[in-house]
This record gives C-alpha cells, sequence and structure tokens, in this order.
C-alpha cells in the first residue's frame, strides 16, 4: 500500500483564510487560497487537507468545494464539544485573514468506478460525499444520497443537495423522520453499485454488518471520523512491551516502551513527522517501513491488505519483531 502523502501532488503550504460562512447550525465553512491568488493543486472527490491551526494542532478535514474552483480549496468544521479540541479552535479564533500552513491533498477515500452508487451521509459526514454527487452527476451517473441529522438545522449542505440531484437527494432530521432506515436503503442498491458511507461510528458500524449479512461488503467504502472500536487505541497496554525503532534516513535508534507510541517517540527527534487524529483512522502519519513486522492497528489499511502493507500508521501501530525501521 503506497502512500498518498509521497504523491508529488501533495504540498504544504501557507494558505490564507479567504472567508468563513455558517452552512449549517454549529458548521462553519472555511475557503482557502494562496495569498496572492494562484491555482492550487487539483484533487478529486473524497480528498482532505490538514491544517495546522494557530494553536499547534493538525486536524484534517474533508475538501467538499468545486473541484473546478482552482482558486480555493473549501473545508465544513462541525463544531464538537466533546472532541479534542480542534474544531472548537475554529469556531472560536478569528481566522479570516490568517494564514494556515495547509498540508494535502490527500485521498483515501476515492470514486472508484461502478454502474451506480449510494451515498449515506451522517451530519457532518457529508462533506467528502458532496463532491462526489456533484461529479457523479456530471457524468450522468445513477446516484442516491441519502442524509440524516439531528434535526433540519444541522443537514449540512441540504439546499444545495437538493438543486443538485431533486428527488435522488433524502433528507432525514432524525426528530421529524427518526433514524434513517439503512437496511431498507441497502437493499435497493443493485449488486454492480458502489456504496459510500461517512458519518458516525454507530452509522458506520450498522452499514457495515449490513453490508456483510448482505455478502456485499467489497461494495462498502467508508471515511472515518473517529477511529474504530477495535483500533490501538483501545489495544494500547495489551501491547507486547517495548521494541526498538530504527529511522533509516535519520540514523537514529530509539526504544518505543509498551505505554508510549511510535509517533510519540519519534517526534521527540523528528518534530516536523506529521500527524492528525493519533487515534489511526486519518493516514496523516502513514510511513513507509523498511524491515520488521508491523502490528497494524489502524481503521486505514483494510485486514486484507496488512499481510502485504508496505506502510504502517505510527501513531497507533506497533511491531511484532524486536526491531522495526522506518523511512524516516
Amino acid at each position: 500500500m503506497s502512500s498518498d502523502l509521497d504523491s508529488p501532488r501533495a504540498t504544504t503550504e501557507r494558505l490564507l483564510v479567504r472567508q468563513a460562512r455558517w452552512v449549517a447550525r454549529d458548521v462553519v465553512e472555511l475557503r482557502l487560497t494562496r495569498a496572492a491568488g494562484g491555482a492550487l493543486p487539483a484533487w478529486e472527490p473524497g480528498a482532505h487537507v490538514e491544517l495546522t491551526l494557530p494553536s499547534g494542532l493538525r486536524r484534517a478535514y474533508s475538501l467538499c468545494g468545486e473541484v473546478t474552483d482552482v482558486g480555493a480549496w473549501t473545508v465544513a468544521v462541525h463544531r464538537a464539544p466533546e472532541g479534542r479540541g480542534g474544531s472548537r479552535e475554529i469556531h472560536e479564533t478569528a481566522l479570516v485573514g490568517r494564514e494556515l500552513e495547509v498540508r494535502g491533498p490527500v485521498n483515501r477515500f476515492p470514486l472508484v468506478s461502478a454502474e451506480g452508487y449510494l451515498l449515506l451521509a451522517g451530519g457532518i459526514g457529508v462533506t467528502p460525499l458532496l463532491p462526489m454527487a456533484r461529479e457523479l452527476t456530471a457524468r450522468d451517473l445513477p446516484w442516491r444520497l441519502v442524509l440524516g441529522a439531528r434535526d433540519r438545522s444541522r443537514l449540512v449542505y441540504a439546499e444545495e443537495l437538493v438543486a443538485l440531484g431533486g428527488d435522488r437527494v433524502r433528507l432525514l432530521p432524525q426528530d421529524e423522520a427518526g433514524l434513517p432506515d439503512l437496511a431498507a436503503e441497502l437493499a435497493t442498491v443493485p449488486p454492480a453499485h458502489a456504496v459510500y458511507a461517512c458519518g458516525p461510528q454507530p452509522m458506520l458500524d450498522a452499514v457495515t454488518a449490513l453490508c456483510r449479512t448482505a455478502g456485499s461488503a467489497r461494495a462498502l467504502h467508508l471515511e472515518r471520523f473517529t477511529a474504530a472500536d477495535d483500533t490501538v487505541s483501545d489495544q494500547l497496554g495489551s501491547s507486547d512491551g517495548e521494541f526498538e525503532v530504527v529511522l533509516s534516513r535519520s540514523g537514529l535508534r530509539l526504544t518505543v516502551p509498551a505505554d508510549r507510541s511510535v509517533l510519540d517517540v519519534v517526534r521527540e527527534k523528528l518534530p516536523d513527522v506529521p500527524y492528525s487524529c493519533e487515534e489511526g483512522y486519518c493516514g496523516s502519519c502513514e510511513t513507509t517501513v523498511m524491515a520488521g513486522l508491523p502490528d497494524h492497528r489502524d481503521s486505514v489499511i483494510e485486514p486484507s491488505e496488512r499481510p502485504t502493507a508496505t506502510t504502517m500508521m505510527i501513531c497507533v501501530s506497533r511491531c511484532d519483531s524486536p526491531v522495526l525501521e522506518l523511512d524516516l
């Protein structure tokens, strides 16, 4: 599995927060441009960028603007009071007119070829799916989108989606319509159609279970905004003690204790190593493995890919051999 971060299309530069606007209750949209103008690197539906906030926090957000808008990147951020601080900082800091370091674009949620598509979104999870809906409309391909939220005021980009797709878009505010009937939605999907889902973890778990029951899990594509329940954030501490990590480019040999992550140890020596979620779901810290047997505990690399994977997420994954050599 190769890292998108090694792609020549991925860049790191300082971008100006040109505009901020509300697009739903507790959801603010940021428009990012080069201060002097000019085209930004191209991207495709499903891509995200990583913002370094004024506090130093790094957070990844899906690009949700028009792919044809080469002069700006657009992200939308839901304020999560129970989160780890990134969304609160974006909502509570006057960012318009300030420059932020932005890294990307990276795409781990690409739109694959299929005869048709079902797009399932929960709340802010609609952000990577909106560009997909635009792309599918432009290609004249069949698609449906189901968007759920606690109430109508939280249906992100609802008006734009309805204008784009008409009756192909189903809006389900929970206080009016209850929870989406995911089983019924999936039952209408032909075998040759792809299913894309992004939203709260319980929704993704339900979609995954239903697809497995129907024998169509391979047609399912997920984007997580939080770690899966079985990632290393829950497993750390149950690992097999400490191990050594060799950083081939830096010539360093470091010890990773049982109670610390590879990322923590590496960043003490290499503070510029990229990271974001620290829970194994965003892929920002993906690193090439030169030697050793990584113990994959992320939700980026599929279980079927792990035996042959040549990269690992160093924020959560560990090592099944005494020494791990990384391309750092």
